[in-house]
């Protein structure tokens, strides 16, 4: 039996349709992933050193196969004493630990220290900040707590909610993107506003939208607001805000306009597409936009 921080241990009850007992596994003793593992117990909340038996299995998340199984030493010099990121330690976090670490940061906590008011192992606070995870309600309860702000915002909540409401960085900084750097914030697809002059005046609207080679492309249907992009400069509006974090990037497209016509043209957009219309309906008439102007802003925090 193997493990990672973050796994789920399963305790199946002896007793056929029996309670089973979970917990996440929030340490480890060994750096190859065998038992013992310290559980953190969904029933009760508390940690205890398990031996799994015969009864026992783990439920796996989902880990880069290149990424080792952090010791209790490894996790300790990964950052649960000094919070401090190894160098060598490949990083890519989910949403979640992004947010947790840049709100702790903010704050100008260790890991130590919020690990501890939440009542964790530092090298499982570290786990989650560095790896994509799916901590449990208990879990995020208790770094919500350590943090001062609440599960909803830890998972990004507020939906309904207009975008900025978050609080703003104690030192902000805010500068100029490369275009090439603009380029790649537009990825290949998303969602994003073009911004026309409608018959009944100006408009801003959301689309979906994919980037095929040099242009930006998106479906909409004739005779509708986004249409009426078609043969004039539009301006198309990209941007991502983390309300946690405080952080947040735009990136502005403007060009000239295209109604989309040819057979094979049309394929290759429609081939190329990542997604049908969040707006539902007919919407098969394909509009270009070959951006002459890109520019971007992105507000972070100043370096220290």
């Amino acid at each position: 039996m193997r493990a990672h921080l973050g796994d789920q241990l399963v305790i199946e009850s002896p007793a056929t349709g029996g309670a089973r007992r979970d917990g996440e596994i929030v340490g480890l003793h060994h750096a190859d992933g065998t038992p013992p593992y310290d559980v953190r117990w969904s029933d009760t909340d508390e940690v205890t050193m398990v031996f799994p038996g015969p009864d026992a299995h783990v439920h796996h998340l989902e880990h880069p196969s290149a990424a080792p199984v952090p010791s209790r030493a490894d996790a300790e010099s990964a950052g649960g004493r000094s919070g401090t990121p190894r160098p060598d330690r490949a990083s890519s976090p989910g949403d979640i630990g992004r947010r947790v670490a840049a709100e702790r940061e903010r704050q100008g906590l260790t890991r130590a220290t919020v690990a501890g008011r939440a009542a964790m192992a530092p090298q499982y606070l570290a786990f989650l900040e560095e790896r994509p995870a799916d901590p449990g309600l208990g879990t995020l309860t208790r770094l919500a707590g350590a943090l001062g702000t609440s599960v909803e915002a830890l998972r990004g909540g507020g939906v309904d909610l207009p975008s900025g409401q978050g609080q703003a960085l104690l030192h902000p900084e805010l500068r100029e993107l490369a275009a090439e750097d603009c380029r790649a914030l537009l990825s290949t697809h998303g969602v994003g506003r073009v911004a026309v002059t409608a018959p009944d005046g100006p408009a801003v609207v959301p689309v979906n939208y994919e980037v095929v080679g040099d242009e930006i492309a998106f479906r909409t249907a004739p005779g509708s607001v986004p249409a009426a992009a078609v043969g004039s400069e539009v301006a198309f509006e990209v941007d991502h805000l983390d309300e946690t974090a405080g952080e947040g990037w735009s990136v502005l497209a403007v060009g000239p306009a295209r109604h989309v016509t040819g057979t094979d043209a049309v394929r290759r957009l429609a081939d190329a597409a990542h997604t049908e219309p969040w707006a539902g309906g007919e919407r098969e008439m394909w509009v270009s936009i070959r951006p002459e102007r890109l520019t971007g802003r992105r507000i972070g925090p100043a370096p220290q």
